[in-house]
């Protein structure tokens, strides 16, 4: 399954580090990856690809937003059937 992360808050060290590194730790590939600085603010978005039977959306999430609270970040994680989705109304 796929999926779409996108990550922004204040440009700081180890926010690509910390985010890979929670997908990694729960078998998930990221496929592509966009960011970009704007003065002080960090923002990045990836299409990851993760076993739908291993991982769950919920369990990413969770790990995400934790990592996200301890860094001062606003992570989510959204199925790309979302987008798709979108694009059909």
């Amino acid at each position: 399954m796929k999926a779409v992360v996108t990550v922004i808050g204040k440009d700081q060290k180890g926010i690509i580090a910390k985010t890979s590194g929670v997908l990694y730790e729960n078998d998930v590939n990221i496929l592509d990856i966009s960011q970009t600085t704007m003065q002080d603010m960090f923002t990045m978005i990836m299409l990851v690809e993760y076993d739908g039977e291993k991982t769950t959306v919920k369990s990413l999430n969770e790990k995400l937003d934790a990592l996200g609270k301890e860094m001062g970040l606003s992570i989510h994680l959204q199925r790309e059937e979302i987008f798709s989705l979108m694009h059909r109304i």
